[in-house]
């Protein structure tokens, strides 16, 4: 869920005062503090915030799904903060976005024998759509909240951005977040038909999550050893940091496994992983950029390696 913990991050750092003021009710001038002062875990890295005002610190976790560690990380983070900055009370908030009947989306403590932590949660699909619509920064939250009706929210999302007085680059990013925002709950082609794809494109944190793609890509093909790079090496530029990142995403989401992998055994008999088929490596390696950075939408919406051979025989030249 990176690519939603890093959207999430860029709105924060490049609306700072919209959601600041969203979340507190009051207009206070922060900055943004590195992940690192209270780093527990570098695997929490991209969901963890931290800004700082004069008198406060806001630490902030946008949340896709209820995970049952999370109180206890929160009480973690709290007496690190406190160990760090121990003037300074801490205001904790944890945003879920997508919809969930889990009891864990309500979870707002820590017990522990003597001690007691409390924090604040908040759910997006319970907030009022009127308070993300009427702010330029909390617009591409505006899908997640409580409406009847996603998609005319989607719409009145694109008509105000198109109504509101915004730089080109301002506008990129706000239609690059909410394109990404409102694949938890709709169809991408549906989304694509409201949104304008090309101003996506431009916007850095398009190219944010693309660049990261790159650099995990590049980590990928260390770890994994020289063939894979001679392997992967027939693609150029951006079109082979692309194949790396849909490749990455796809054995997440569909739990696949390379296709070096064939004919071992796994040491673990209940092991559900399935193995990617050298043949679907090469159709996905004859994609343009263009197809891979439509597949890269597309998969998120994938529960079987049927729904990734039934698109490539739509899309396939």
């Amino acid at each position: 869920m990176a690519q939603y913990d890093n959207t999430c991050k860029v709105l924060v750092e490049e609306f700072t005062a919209d959601i600041v003021e969203w979340l507190l009710g009051e207009t206070i001038a922060v900055t943004t503090l590195e992940s690192t002062e209270l780093l527990v875990d570098p695997v929490y890295a991209d969901s963890l915030i931290l800004l700082e005002a004069e008198d406060l610190i806001l630490h902030l976790e946008f949340q896709v799904t209820a995970k049952p560690e999370l109180p206890f990380r929160m009480a973690d983070y709290r007496l690190r903060g406190h160990r760090r900055y121990p003037q300074k009370p801490m205001r904790q908030i944890v945003i879920y976005l997508r919809p969930s009947r889990s009891s864990l989306v309500y979870q707002d403590t820590f017990e522990l024998e003597n001690t007691l932590h409390r924090f604040q949660v908040l759910r997006l699909w319970e907030q009022p759509t009127e308070a993300f619509l009427n702010t330029p920064g909390l617009l591409p939250f505006a899908v997640l909240s409580q409406t009847e009706d996603p998609v005319a929210t989607l719409q009145q999302v694109s008509q105000r951005l198109q109504a509101f007085p915004l730089e080109s680059s301002v506008e990129q990013n706000l239609t690059a977040s909410t394109t990404i925002l409102a694949g938890l709950l709709l169809d991408q082609d549906l989304i694509r038909s409201i949104l304008r794809r090309d101003v996506m494109r431009e916007s850095s944190v398009y190219q944010a999550i693309l660049a990261e793609g790159r650099q995990e890509g590049r980590q990928e093909g260390r770890e994994e050893g020289r063939q894979e790079g001679r392997q992967e090496g027939r693609q150029e530029g951006l079109n082979e940091e692309a194949l790396k990142l849909v490749l990455r995403q796809l054995r997440r989401r569909l739990n696949l496994l390379p296709s070096e992998t064939i004919g071992l055994q796994f040491q673990n008999p209940e092991d559900s992983s399935q193995v990617m088929s050298r043949e679907l490596e090469l159709r996905l390696e004859q994609l343009s950029l263009l197809q891979l950075e439509d597949l890269g939408e597309a998969l998120l919406e994938f529960e079987r390696v049927e729904d990734l051979t039934n698109w490539l025989a739509d899309h396939e030249a």
